[in-house]
């Protein structure tokens, strides 16, 4: 069983490479300071790219092929960031929101909570979490899997109480538009917005989100790693804007990463700069 003496951060991410993306800095920074890190992956990533980039359905794709190879690029993007334990729960990858995968039975984000919940209930039990992160409900990108990774571990945190600190990854807009004036500046192309960028309800949320932060964790020493980690999914990122940055840049992008507290039973207050205020 897991050591209840030890300080303990899970992470709970619907497909690999999320955990680097967006809590790849915390998860190195902790693991540095000697706090151990748990990455959950709800999803084998089935309908992520294939060889060549190869989407669903296109000839050449195969969902099997492609889980194997983001599993293991998962363990290796673990590897640069530290983590102590990888869990994967397994469930099949439900695909985008307007895809028509997402309405498979064993689509991930149509399992019955119960058996979601249970799983993740067991991982909780086990390594005795005291602070959990996972995806705010919508964050702007409305995916199946993000949002359905949100509610198990809500669930889970209301029926076990084992975690003293709850958080949601709240990426601010300020700082994708700051992504794109560095991409400008240093010549590079740029694709066009995403929907959730201009969509005006998406903005909104995205609005609401970013006025609900609490925690702001500084992770610019660590960003080095966060790139390795990120580099290590290629079959997905080998041509992303994030590995096309230069490191400096990258660092700038990404020297801080942002959080909404949605649980608390430390008193702790807030505005805080420590997903561990109050725990030690």
């Amino acid at each position: 069983m897991a050591n209840s003496d030890l300080l303990t951060l899970m992470a709970v991410h619907a497909h690999p490479d999320d955990e680097s993306s967006s809590t790849g800095g915390v998860l190195a920074r902790y693991s540095d300071e000697g706090i151990r890190t748990v990455v959950v992956t709800c999803t084998n990533g089935e309908y992520g790219d294939g060889p060549g980039h190869l989407k669903p359905n296109e000839p050449g794709h195969d969902p099997a092929r492609v889980a194997e190879t983001r599993l293991s690029e998962l363990k290796l993007a673990c590897a640069h960031l530290g983590v102590d334990h990888v869990e994967t729960l397994g469930f099949h990858d439900s695909g985008m929101a307007d895809w028509d995968f997402k309405d498979r039975p064993d689509a991930f984000c149509n399992v019955p909570l119960e058996i979601s919940v249970g799983r993740l209930v067991g991982l909780f039990e086990h390594y005795r979490p005291d602070a959990v992160v996972t995806y705010y409900d919508m964050g702007g990108q409305n995916h199946p899997d993000h949002r359905q990774a949100h509610r198990i571990t809500v669930e889970a945190v209301d029926r076990t109480a084992i975690p003293a600190k709850g958080y949601f990854i709240a990426r601010r807009r300020r700082d994708w538009q700051k992504l794109r004036e560095q991409m400008a500046a240093a010549g590079m192309e740029l694709q066009p917005p995403p929907r959730w960028w201009t969509d005006p309800e998406r903005v909104r949320q995205m609005d609401e989100m970013e006025e609900r932060i609490t925690t702001m964790v500084d992770t610019a020493p660590w960003s080095s790693r966060k790139r390795a980690a990120l580099a290590s999914h290629g079959s997905q990122l080998d041509d992303s804007m994030w590995l096309r940055m230069s490191p400096e840049s990258f660092a700038d992008a990404f020297g801080v990463e942002t959080f909404i507290r949605f649980m608390d039973r430390t008193g702790s207050p807030v505005p805080e700069d420590d997903l561990f205020t109050g725990l030690r």
